[in-house]
């Protein structure tokens, strides 16, 4: 499997996370796998807009060409076919120039909320999503 890590912010570095309504309590970024042959720059677009409603070309999203290898959750492992332990996620970031209202899936998540970058570090479930939003500061103010 292959998926994108969609991280939502704000150029005050609010961070827009999503909690899970299968699982009550786990909070992330936007998450989703590639379909088919589908270019995952496609696949972060798509992915948004099923999960919040956000219209990505009014906005910017990168491409942070960062790739993390991780195993699959117990949990989530039905998703997948026999034997499929991992997943490669490609790790987006896409500024958005306020606080914007989201419709969710509610299927996928049950609640939504914007909170300042280390806050929202600090409730992501998954290390990926943690370390990601951790880079913010330097995506917004890169260094020479």
């Amino acid at each position: 499997p292959v998926s994108v890590l969609v991280v939502i912010y704000t150029p005050e570095l609010d961070v827009l996370l999503l909690e899970r309504a299968a699982h009550p309590g786990f909070w992330q970024s936007v998450t989703g796998s590639r379909e088919a042959d589908e270019a995952l720059i496609d696949t972060a677009r798509r992915e948004v807009g099923e999960e919040t409603g956000i219209d990505t070309t009014q906005h910017q999203l990168t491409d942070w060409k960062i790739t993390n290898t991780f195993e699959i959750f117990e949990q989530w492992r039905h998703r997948y076919a026999p034997g499929v332990t991992e997943n490669t996620e490609h790790v987006f970031g896409l500024l958005v120039a306020s606080k914007l209202d989201i419709i969710t899936a509610p299927d996928e998540h049950r609640d939504w909320t914007w909170m300042p970058w280390q806050a929202a570090a600090e409730r992501c479930f998954s290390w990926t999503n943690r370390d990601a939003i951790l880079l913010l500061p330097t995506r917004i103010n890169p260094k020479p």
